[in-house]
């Protein structure tokens, strides 16, 4: 018996649409779904579970820890926890300008306060005054003022001139921020991408009260549509996520990726609509049911992006 395991939180619709849905299509083919029960966690020793969709490990380390180990034992954990634990959303942007996808232009802020346990020795490597003219310049504004790794709209300014990034810039303690251009946008698009291959674009409104953004329209032209879903595809192949959202606003008639460091997407029905959760719930199962048929025991069955497999290739092959 193969065992697929959902591990989430505060989430009442999506998980146990998921588990009724793979137990649904796979009745009797000796895979089964159910929420994951952890009682113990021992170094090295397998959990239990074939494949893990993860939508709360960001949130509560203990769960990520325990990914991690249950990866090591042979789990297809979705998304890799090793990956998430190293991304964040200054990375993604500095990648989508290697592979050919339009981002904003943005730029890394050290923290106002410095970390804990650290001294003026520890910053020797820092020139201070950063380059203000160069950097504000740059970007231009209004701007948005956010923490470089995200947290879900947490410590987020829109800013017009330097005056309110100074002010605003004194209220962040310790996190580490970016600047980024705002985008004047025509349409806005969420999709989803689910297993590298799916992707469902949504009309998304981000100006909207949360509860209303998925109710409106745009109408794009097909070629636009059709560069939308390579970029999501390309993005997502890159950095190996095999459940993710990424945001496009559209400028000018090109899409260009706002934020695509989503591996816990919303997919709750009361927030997305019956369409997109009917869409997501059937995508998901699929992609887990086929996780866990392919899976083989003692090996790695993690998913990785092609960023890190072209790295490992270039190493393979200097060392030939």
């Amino acid at each position: 018996m193969k065992k697929i395991g959902i591990l989430f939180g505060q989430e009442n619709s999506f998980p146990w649409a998921f588990i009724e849905r793979v137990n649904k299509k796979t009745g009797g083919e000796g895979i089964v779904a159910e929420a994951v029960r952890i009682d113990k966690v021992i170094q090295g020793e397998s959990c239990g579970y074939d494949v893990i969709i993860d939508r709360i490990s960001q949130d509560v380390p203990f769960y990520r820890a325990f990914l991690k180990n249950a990866a090591l034992t042979g789990a297809a954990v979705v998304n890799n926890p090793f990956w998430w634990s190293a991304d964040e959303k200054f990375f993604n942007n500095a990648l989508a300008t290697k592979i050919g996808v339009a981002v904003p232009r943005t730029v890394l802020w050290p923290s106002h306060q410095v970390p804990s346990d650290t001294n003026a020795n520890s910053f020797r490597n820092l020139a201070y005054p950063l380059d203000w003219e160069a950097i504000f310049n740059y970007v231009g504004w209004p701007a948005f003022f956010k923490p470089f790794a995200g947290g879900g709209w947490k410590n987020v300014y829109r800013l017009h001139n330097p005056e309110e990034f100074y002010r605003a810039y004194s209220e962040t303690g310790q996190l580490v921020m970016m600047l980024q251009e705002e985008v004047k946008f025509e349409m806005y698009f969420r999709c989803y991408s689910i297993d590298q291959r799916n992707v469902r674009m949504m009309a998304y409104e981000p100006r909207h009260p949360y509860h209303l953004r998925y109710q409106t329209e745009w109408q794009a032209p097909k070629e636009v549509l059709q560069k939308v879903e390579q970029d999501v595809l390309q993005l997502n192949r890159y950095l190996g996520y095999d459940l993710n959202t990424v945001e496009f606003a559209m400028r000018d008639g090109v899409p260009v990726a706002i934020d695509f460091c989503n591996p816990a997407p919303d997919a709750e029905v009361t927030s997305v609509g019956q369409a997109n959760f009917e869409w997501v719930v059937e995508a998901v199962s699929d992609m887990a049911i086929r996780k866990a048929r392919e899976y083989q025991p003692g090996r790695d069955n993690l998913s990785w992006g092609k960023f890190i497999q072209a790295s490992a290739t270039r190493r393979a092959l200097g060392e030939a």
